[in-house]
Order: structure tokens, then sequence, then C-alpha cells
């Protein structure tokens, strides 16, 4: 009956009986001849198909493994699907033929079905979505348009007012533009850029080399202005290249879902999809997962992965790691885990959402790609092909970013707003205002965006930046490659060092960065101003030196030189000026992202430097989630002077709020006041959820404050007030306004009953109390017991319990004036050379203890100062001789080696002393001054504990320099380590300074000349300490 209906729906001739050969496949045998009775008796036709899940026969153990991973089960298990007995793996043509040769006919129907299906997939085409335009438009004269009105909004002139270089810019463009045929591309991210903007969501002001793009700044997409900050067009859309431009927008993260909605509403859902991605199996995965399906224990299998490099493949890691060679050699059950590894290795386990791609068709998705939800549980439909396929296609890819810092600036212009009255149009704010340099320039830049890390700090008190080129330089120099060229940027600026150039041509190109090359866009200009390249020539040489591709260099290096010749420019210079540009063109920076990352750098230091409250209760607001980084940043506040406060349930909101320090500045208007204080929110406080934070608010605005504990109970009734939620409000200091805590926690049950008789009383509608209730006297107040009031050590405690961390004081703070010198910030540590001795020190928050192959005992113990938290290693021979000290809650300080070891600082710790108040000084005494052994390490917060007066006598221990000749004295037996960091260091700082080595025979002359400064000799001497 089934077959029939089947058989009218899709036509007798296309639907088939299939066969299957698995011998071992219980009634595979009955199944094959009953269809093949079926075939006969109702005509329809039987095709032989091959079930299978692997390529080769010895696959099978391998795929058994991965069905174990995919239905979490272990190797060892009965009652769990198991396919091995068969075989599953790809069959010949020669196989199927004898396998089947009693049913010919199914052979031959595996070419018929294979003939019926006729598919074309066109590549190389645009598939641009349709965009409607007014009445008496076409898409390129709509283009024109919003571009020439965007001109009066940039420039305040009209067309045919504005200056020829802007006009001729821009009709150069469209024609660009317009002759490729993408206008509908700019004209569909224009408008929901401009939409985006439009609703009050902050809009980066561009990313990658579509800033380049003067279009794309009239038309409101962009906010560099591309002609003011020399920006190249070709960079963006090269017309010798018929490719489709790339435009990725930022938006804040927490609203960029709204922008993916209006575009789905506007193209219609069936038009709009997310893209999927294949997350692979990577070799330390592997080893894990395939640990586990065997049973072997997690500790067993986690050292083993460690022992992989990250990023390293199985087989290279079994050539180049000693550890995991000798261990694969030696042990079977290593051996085991390894080959199945090796064979899962790369295979693709689940699929999930591209981060920010988003797909826009012109016919609905389904005539151009297959379609899926994202998980059985996530209802987002996405593309089945991943991002290169949709490419390939030609259909319109959208990369939607949301990025944290343009959260936190749209927050910070909202609460400035609440708080002052003052409205802010980021996009508008002066790019020469003098305090947000100070600020840049006295390296504080915690919650600065791309200028936070410690090193960079550095770098920006050294360079200390005027203008806006210098943040955007800094942005582009301050990664791998192009930082070796941060001092000699410094020295341009500062005046230090007269740059010097190849050829006169070459000096209005790198003048602007003191002859240093930084951007990918200087390959460009000095293509065209030497060698007579086009722009869109020029693109293709950039393409070709950055991308090292070597038949496409040696066209582009005989094409420069010859056109350098034309030039009048000898053979020769013009080799050496290749050979100049050759090196730089793989780490040189995009110049337009660089810009944009600039812009919204300087545009969170505008607001820090203004409304320094309102910023950091953002910054801490987005934030909330981590609280190392809230750690740093109430730390950062501190500095600021502005008080954090724990949570407070008449001043307290959702998240981070900025509150009146004071009555007297309550009685302010709101431009006038300069609020210093930042309260806790209800919603971070552990066991009090949202519903209950919603609720205590939503109370407080509808009737004022709550004015005492009864009152409090009275009004909020809500059943989520339990004694989990009002004990955690008690605990972290929500209620401390209504009594010391100690006595409202002795209190508690007599709290929640009077709250539920409230509750009860008011859902029987009655208008009073119960008589006679203990806890109420005749004013229906709540009774307060007299109890033991809290100890401070114990509100510390719940603070860091309920909050994450300690605020209105940290355990650790009385010991942090006796670390001048003696101990690196936690902070720090992530900016110093990995085997780098340290001293540092903190509270023991957590020890967890293990057994070593030998059977001995050793520490993993986490301690944490004012600024962050470490792991330290505590191995058995130090264990032995410090076993007192290992406990939670007491002070510590620690002398080691630091690690990085699966990306993650820690100490491997050789010596360890308890800090009691005391005794520190004595125990300080004996330890020697911080090492501050790479020369990002001079940050912030070692400042807090090592002053620079400090640094500079240390300097003079450890060097000599007169003005010509820089003496460094080496009084030691140093490890070659510190030898070849020394040398390094010399390296990445050469100048015209001659080098000498001071020993006890005397004064060695060296082949290294250097560049002096303060970051060397702090490099220097944190070396050799």
């Amino acid at each position: 009956k089934r077959i029939r209906e089947y058989q009218e729906l899709f036509g007798r001739e296309d639907f088939y009986l299939e066969l299957q050969s698995h011998p071992n496949l219980e009634h595979q045998d009955e199944v094959n001849k009953k269809l093949i009775e079926f075939s006969r008796e109702l005509s329809a036709p039987l095709v032989a198909t091959n079930d299978m899940h692997y390529i080769n026969k010895d696959d099978d153990e391998a795929q058994d493994v991965l069905l174990c991973l995919q239905t979490k089960k272990k190797k060892e298990d009965r009652d769990r699907l198991n396919m091995l007995g068969d075989d599953y793996s790809y069959r010949s043509s020669r196989d199927m033929v004898e396998t089947f040769k009693d049913v010919p006919e199914a052979i031959e129907n595996t070419v018929k079905i294979a003939e019926k299906c006729n598919l074309e997939i066109e590549l190389g085409q645009t598939h641009l979505p349709y965009f409607e335009v007014p009445a008496g438009f076409n898409r390129d004269s709509y283009l024109r348009k919003l571009c020439e009105d965007g001109l009066v909004k940039r420039y305040g002139k009209s067309y045919q007012e504005v200056d020829k270089e802007i006009k001729n810019r821009m009709d150069y463009e469209l024609k660009v533009i317009q002759d490729m045929g993408f206008s509908s591309y700019l004209l569909i991210v224009a408008d929901f850029v401009n939409w985006a903007k439009n609703s009050g969501i902050v809009v980066g002001p561009g990313r990658g080399s579509a800033a380049g793009s003067l279009v794309c700044y009239i038309a409101g997409i962009t906010n560099i202005d591309p002609l003011k900050y020399g920006l190249i067009f070709e960079r963006f859309l090269n017309p010798d290249r018929n490719e489709m431009p790339d435009i990725d927008l930022d938006f804040a993260d927490t609203r960029r879902d709204e922008v993916i909605r209006y575009v789905e509403n506007k193209y219609g859902k069936d038009n709009v999809a997310q893209i999927i991605t294949f997350g692979t199996m990577a070799a330390r995965a592997a080893i894990r997962d395939v640990g586990r399906v065997l049973n072997y224990p997690y500790d067993y299998c986690d050292k083993l992965a460690k022992m992989i490099p990250m990023f390293s493949k199985i087989d290279q890691a079994l050539k180049t790691t000693s550890e995991l060679k000798e261990i694969y050699r030696t042990e079977d059950a290593a051996k085991k885990i390894i080959d199945y590894a090796k064979r899962l290795e790369g295979v693709a386990r689940h699929a999930s959402t591209h981060a920010c791609g988003v797909l826009i068709t012109k016919e609905p998705l389904v005539e151009y790609v297959p379609l899926q939800y994202a998980s059985s549980s996530d209802r987002t439909i996405v593309s089945q092909y991943s991002l290169h396929p949709i490419e390939d296609l030609g259909l319109l890819k959208m990369d939607f970013l949301g990025l944290k810092n343009l959260t936190i600036i749209e927050r910070a212009i909202r609460i400035i707003k609440n708080t002052r009255g003052i409205e802010i149009d980021i996009d508008k704010i002066p790019l020469n205002h003098k305090e947000s340099y100070e600020l840049f320039q006295k390296g504080e830049t915690t919650g600065v965006f791309q200028f936070e890390s410690s090193g960079m700090k550095r770098y920006l008190r050294e360079l200390k930046p005027t203008e806006f080129e210098d943040i955007i330089a800094m942005v582009a120099l301050y990664r791998p490659g192009p930082m070796e060229w941060i001092p000699d940027y410094i020295s341009g600026k500062r005046g230090r060092k007269k740059p010097q150039y190849l050829h006169p041509k070459l000096e209005p190109i790198l003048a602007k960065t003191y002859g240093v090359a930084i951007y990918q866009e200087q390959v460009m200009e000095m293509a065209r101003d030497l060698a007579g390249f086009t722009m869109a020539e020029a693109d293709v040489l950039r393409k070709a030196v950055g991308k090292k591709i070597p038949k496409l260099l040696a066209e582009q290096k005989e094409k420069f030189i010859d056109g350098c010749v034309k030039n009048i420019i000898s053979s020769q210079l013009a080799e050496k000026i290749f050979s100049f540009i050759e090196p730089f063109a793989g780490y040189g920076f995009n110049r337009s992202h660089a810009a944009c990352y600039a812009m919204i750098g300087y545009q969170t230091a505008y607001l820090k430097a203004n409304w320094p409250t309102e910023f950091m209760a953002a910054l801490l607001t987005s934030d909330q989630q981590n609280t190392d980084r809230v750690a740093i940043e109430i730390e950062e506040c501190r500095n600021m002077n502005i008080e954090v406060l724990p949570p407070d349930i008449n001043e307290s909101f959702d998240s981070f709020t900025v509150v009146a320090s004071g009555a007297e500045e309550n009685k302010l208007a709101p431009e006038k006041k300069q609020p210093k204080t930042i309260r806790f929110g209800l919603r971070a406080i552990k066991n009090v959820g949202g519903h209950i934070a919603e609720a205590i608010i939503a109370e407080r605005k509808k009737r004022g404050q709550y004015k005492d504990i009864t009152d409090f109970l009275e009004r909020v009734s809500d059943k989520d007030l339990n004694k989990k939620s009002l004990e955690s409000l008690i605990k972290s200091g929500g209620l401390s306004q209504f009594g010391e805590c100690g006595r409202l926690l002795g209190n508690i049950e007599s709290l929640l009953k009077f709250n539920k008789e409230i509750a009860k009383s008011k859902d029987n509608g009655q208008s009073s109390l119960f008589a006679g209730a203990p806890e109420l006297n005749v004013n229906n107040e709540v009774k307060l017991e007299k109890c033991e009031p809290a100890k401070q050590r114990e509100k510390l405690a719940w603070e860091k319990e309920l909050l994450g961390l300690y605020i209105t004081e940290h355990p650790f703070s009385d010991y942090k004036k006796f670390l001048d010198g003696k101990a690196l910030p936690l902070a720090a540590l992530r900016d110093h050379l990995k085997d780098s001795q340290v001293n540092i020190a903190g509270i023991i928050t957590t020890i967890k203890k293990i057994n070593t192959r030998s059977n001995e005992p050793m520490l993993f113990v986490k301690i944490e100062d004012l600024t962050g938290n470490i792991e330290i290693l505590v191995f058995p021979r130090l264990l032995k001789d410090t076993v007192n000290i290992w406990q939670d809650g007491k002070a510590v300080i620690c002398r080691g080696k630091l690690s990085d070891k699966d990306r993650e600082i820690k100490l491997l710790c050789n010596s360890a002393s308890e800090l009691i108040l005391d005794n520190t000084g004595q125990v300080l005494n004996k330890l020697p001054r911080i090492n501050s052994s790479e020369p990002n390490s001079n940050n912030e917060a070692a400042s807090n504990f090592a002053g620079s007066a400090v640094r500079r006598e240390e300097n003079k221990k450890y060097l000599e320099f007169d003005g010509t000749n820089l003496h460094i004295i080496l009084n030691n037996n140093y490890p070659p380590a510190v030898l070849e960091n020394l040398k390094n260091l010399l390296l990445n700082n050469q100048g015209d300074k001659k080098v000498y080595f001071k020993i006890k025979s005397g004064s060695i002359e060296t082949d290294f000349t250097v560049e002096y400064s303060d970051a060397l000799a702090e490099g220097i001497n944190g070396l050799l300490k």
C-alpha cells in the first residue's frame, strides 16, 4: 500500500526500492528478498546502494570512537549503538557489481538516477539583492543623490560648492562603483547603517579598507574622512580586480540583533539567513575526547593533550616534542589514545552559527543554498554552505560584528544624559581635545579601546601623543613584528632621531611616520610615486608582497624596477628600495582599519577624560560577568578617586549606577554635577535573581525609597524574596543602612516571617496585620533582637562570595605599602617574558593537591592581589619546606619562573614565605627587587608598587650611559636564556650608540649599537637583576 502511494506521488518511474548488502546486519537478507518481490509485483525499479560511513575498512574502529563521542557513550558500554562487525566502508564498482550480480538491473539503475539528476551551480556571477529606489531614479542615480546630500552633511557645501579634490574623488569612485555593478551593494549597506544610527544604535566609524572610500563616508557608512587622513579607495575597490567589495560593520554588541531583524523585515525572512560554520576536532580536543571514550582518567588525558603545542598537529608534535615522543613510544595507553586521535583530528565535530556572517539574497534563499536550523534548541535559520562556498556563489555576505566597546560608548552617553542632562553626538566630538591626549600621555588608558595593555601604556607615556595621527600609528605598530619599530617612531616624534630616506620621493610618504613604514598604503604610494604605478596596479603589488606569492612577486618586482628606471632612479637603488618594501609589506597594517579603530579608542578616551565616573560605570557594566576585569576596573576607579560602593536597595539599579556623592551634590543642576561614586547593581549579587531585583527597583520607582527594614519587607512581597535571596542582600551590604549585617542575619527568620505574613494579608485583602505576632510591635515594626556584630573579615568574605570580589576593602591592602620594588602586581605579569624570574605576592584563595608520577604531593595554589590572580605550582621539594604556609586566606610572597604553557600565565615557584604584618618588612628584605624582564612590564600597575625613582636608582646599578656609549655591567654568571634576551633587546633598539660590556677584568667593545631610551634601560635592568 505504501509503495503504491509513493509511486503515485513521485511517479512510477522515479520511485525506487533500495537494496543494501550487509550480511551481518540482522534481517538484511530477508528485507532484500521481500523488496525484490515487491519490485516484480508492483513494477517498482530497484537500486543498489552502499551504506557508507568511512572510506577504508580499517577506519571502522576510529568511526566507532567517533560514534561514541556523538552519542556520549564509552566504548566499553554495552547499551549503545555499535556498527562494528560489518563493513561500512567505500566499495569499488567491481565489488558492487559482484555483490548484486543476481539483480544487475539494480546496478544499472544507479546510472539512470545519476542521469536524471542535473544540477548546474553557476559560479563567478554576482547576485545582489534588489534595492528599491524612489520613482525617477535607478540605483546608480540614487546612490549619486545620496552622495550629493551627504556632501552637505559632511562638508557643509553642495556638489557645486565643494573643493575640486572632493568633487573629483567622488566622481571617480562613483564611476568605478557603477562600472563594476556595485551601486546596489552600497545602497543596501548605507540603508541599514543609517537606520541603525537613527535608531540610537552606536555604529563603529568603519572597519577595514571601506574607510578608504569617500562614497562610504558621505553616504554615512563610515565616519572617517579618507581625504583628511590620506586613505586609499583602491585598497577597498580595485577596478583591475573583479571582486565584490567587503564592508565589515561594528555595532554595539547588545543591539546587533536589532540590525539583523531590520534587514530581515526589509528583504523578507525568506531572503536573509545567518551562515553555518563547522567546528573541527583539534589535536588536543581529539586526545581528551578519545581518552574519555576509552575510559582513561581525565588527568592522564589532559596531561597528554598539554604535551601538544598550541595549534600544532599531532604528527607534527610527535616529531618536535620529545616528551610526547617518549610517552608514545613507552606507554601503550598513550599510543592507543594518540593513534585514534590522529584518525579523528580535523573531523567536523559540530555545526554552529558564524559569529558575524549574514547572507542576503535577491530571490528566496532556497534558490541558492540549502538551509537548516542552527541546532535542535536554536531555531535560527542558517545556510548549509559555509562562508567560502557562499562567496564563490557570488552571494551578498555581510559581517555584522558586535563590539563591546561600542556598547560601552552607548551606555556612557546614556548615563551622562541621565546624570548631567548633556546629550553627546560621539561622531562629532573634537579630535584636538587636550585632556584626552593628556590621558594617553599618562598611559591612563584602562578601558580605552586598543590601548589597555601595559606595554601599550608604557609606549604611550614615552611617545606622549599630541595628535590623532599618533593614535592611528600606535594602533598599527603595537603588534608582533612592527612593535620593534615603536622606539624609532618615538625617537622621531620626540626629535631624538632624524629620519633617513633612500630617495627624496620617499620623504613625503614616510615623513608623517618619522621615516618608519607602518601602513600597507605606504607601499602603494611608493609604487605610484617612484615606479609610476596606478593605484589599482599598486594594490596588486601590495597583495603580491603581503601574501608572498612567488610568481606574482617576481613579476611585480620586475615591473617596479622597470618603472623606477623610467623615473630616472637607478636599477641598483630600485632594488634597494624594493628590498626595503618587501619585508615591511608582510607586517604593514591597513591604515584605513587603523584609523577606524584609533577613532573608537579616541572616543572612549574622550568620554573617560570628560565624564570619568559615567564612563567607568558603563565599563564596569559591560564587564560585570568577568570578575577579573571588574577587579582591575575597580582598582582603576580608586586611582581616579572614584568610590565604588557595594549594592544598596535604595540606590542600586540592575547594573552599575552612578550616584550622587552627597546631599550637597544632589542639589546641583545636572550639568554642574561631578559625581564620584558608583554603586554595584542588584543583579551582581549571587542568589538575587533578575526577578527580585526588578521588583525592588520597580517598587522604589513607584513609591520612593525604602525608609527602614519594615518598610522594605512590607512593600516587597515578591515570591522570590526567600531566605537565600534575603540573606544575600544582607551579606552583600544591600540592607546595611537598615541595621548592622550580623544583627540582620541573626533575625532573618523573623524578617522572613514578617514578610510572608504581609504578603498573606495582602492576598486576603486585610487592612491590618495579625495581632500578637511576636515579631511585630504595636506599630507594625520588625523587632530586631540583639546579635553579635559581624567581624570585618566575615564581611569581606561575604563580599567575595556574593559579588565575586572584595569591594569595601581588600584583605591584601595592608601589605601593599611594603611591596614597593619587591613584588609585581599580578595584572602586570602577562607582559613579561616567559621563563623570567619574578616576585609576586597575594592572598591564597584556592589550593588543589595532587600526587606526581613518583607519588609525591604537590600543590596548585591560586593567589590574588588587588589587580588580579594567578595559579602557582608548588613542587614536592618546596612543599616539604613550606607545608605550613599553604592555607586559605594566608598572605604569601613567592619567587619563581613564569610559564605561559597552554597560553595561561602560571608561576613555577622556587621559594615562598608567609607574610604577616609584623614580619613583612623582614621577609621582603631578603628578596631581590622586582624583575621587570620585558620592556613592556613598566605599566601603571607596576608603577603603583615600584615608583619611577626606584627604577632610575636600579638602572644605575646595571648600566652607565655617558651620552655616547652605553656600558652594561655584567657582575654575575648569567644563564644563556638571559643573555639571549639581552641580545634580542639590543637588536630591537638599534641606533648609533656603541655598547660595551663591563666585567671584572675590564670593558669589552661589542658590535651592538643602540638608540638609548628609558625603556631600553629598564629592559636591561630587568633582565640583569
